[in-house]
């Protein structure tokens, strides 16, 4: 397939970029320019073939993609949350599995080895994963247990200087090609333990996950557990229970939030440039009315959402976001970015399902995020329980 041009240009239409540092427009522009130039003249052509771009791992450890928040010295870029907001919007610009990869790696693996971890692991690990030398995954969905992770089966029985560690995680990104998995696993206290597995440790295997229709160009696999032996000082020390994956999701979910707003913004971008040439009955087709209730509608949810993650990004830098807040932001991102591909893709009728254009792999990629990491309906219920203080799971 031949290397298609990136002409996208980023909607702003209430001038937001003044709400913007002049760093946060420098590290944007960067991100951009690195999509441009490395992701989407090829990105087609591995999705088309279900396959992982390798070398973008350690661009993107290049670029300063993984960990965007984690201290310097660790790494890290010891940037600000707007900051590592831009990068994933600009990256899932891309490819919402380009974007999956560097959430995956900064904040379900950097984060919890930075925040639970202690000096040594954080010594250990975070300098190579940063630096895209290694690449991480995060083991907490189970065959069984999706979004209900409290009844996780996989665990681990003290023997001494490490544990045994036995079950099966899936659906996770990453995986096939990971050196390191943060898995969350029940102890012998009936307690939800984080614990780093290497590639390399007996028993330990990351089948590939075949078949996908969604984020082909993103590698997903198992991770299988049969009397693993890891050592005690793999376990992470700071925190016990559910709320330690959670307080990794709750970081992954705010890049998603300003990831899928990338993905909406491309195919907006796409359909109204198409709109300007596509000749029919002798004019544009965006000079119809009902082209231009299309483009106005995306701009317009574009619009809201980019005012919702730039100020959930202000309340995450100043420690006060909660999770509730994270919710609602990666739902609407999620859902709007879906109506929005779909309104793109019938705007190029049937150039709109080529690879040509990048549409139709965002809209069949967003169907996976808009229900990986919480799914849609999930996120309204952690909405609606935080308005009326009633629990509509149970």
């Amino acid at each position: 397939m031949a290397a298609r041009t990136d002409l996208f240009q980023s909607p702003d239409y209430y001038q937001l970029d003044e709400l913007l540092s002049e760093e946060h427009k420098l590290i944007r522009e960067s991100v951009r320019n690195y999509v441009k130039k490395e992701i989407s003249p090829i990105i087609e052509d591995y999705a088309q073939k279900a396959e992982f771009p390798q070398q973008i791992v350690k661009q993107m450890g290049d670029l300063g993609c993984f960990g965007p928040t984690v201290p310097v010295e660790y790494g890290g870029g010891g940037l600000d949350y707007i900051s590592y907001g831009l990068m994933m919007q600009e990256l899932e610009r891309g490819d919402s599995g380009v974007r999956s990869t560097a959430s995956v790696q900064g904040s379900l693996v950097m984060y919890p080895i930075y925040a639970y971890g202690n000096e040594e692991q954080r010594k250990k690990y975070l300098p190579k994963l940063a630096s895209g030398e290694w690449l991480g995954c995060f083991g907490l969905t189970e065959p069984d247990h999706g979004s209900n992770p409290a009844g996780m089966i996989t665990n681990i029985k003290d023997a001494g200087d490490h544990v045994i560690l036995n079950g099966a995680k899936m659906w996770i990104s990453n995986a096939p090609f990971a050196q390191v998995a943060v898995v969350w696993a029940r102890n012998e206290d009936d307690k939800i333990q984080g614990v780093i597995v290497e590639r390399g440790m007996e028993g330990f295997t990351t089948p590939t996950t075949h078949g996908k229709w969604s984020l082909r160009a993103s590698a997903t696999g198992e991770l299988v557990f049969d009397n693993v032996k890891v050592p005690k000082e793999n376990i992470l020390p700071n925190v016990i229970g559910l709320k330690g994956p959670l307080g990794c999701l709750t970081k992954a979910r705010y890049g998603i939030a300003w990831g899928a707003l990338g993905a909406a913004m491309d195919c907006y971008d796409t359909a109204l440039r198409y709109s300007m040439e596509r000749i029919q009955f002798d004019r544009p087709i965006g000079g119809f009315q009902l082209q231009q209730k299309k483009l106005a509608e995306m701009i317009t949810e574009i619009t809201k959402a980019q005012l919702l993650v730039w100020r959930l990004g202000v309340l995450m830098n100043e420690g006060k976001a909660t999770p509730q807040q994270v919710s609602m932001a990666k739902r609407n991102s999620c859902e709007i970015a879906a109506n929005i591909t779909r309104d793109a893709r019938q705007m190029l009728g049937g150039m709109g399902i080529t690879g040509e254009y990048s549409i139709m792999r965002h809209m069949m990629n967003l169907e996976s995020v808009i229900t990986y990491e919480g799914t849609h309906d999930v996120h309204l219920l952690i909405t609606g329980m935080d308005v009326t203080g009633l629990n509509a799971f149970k």
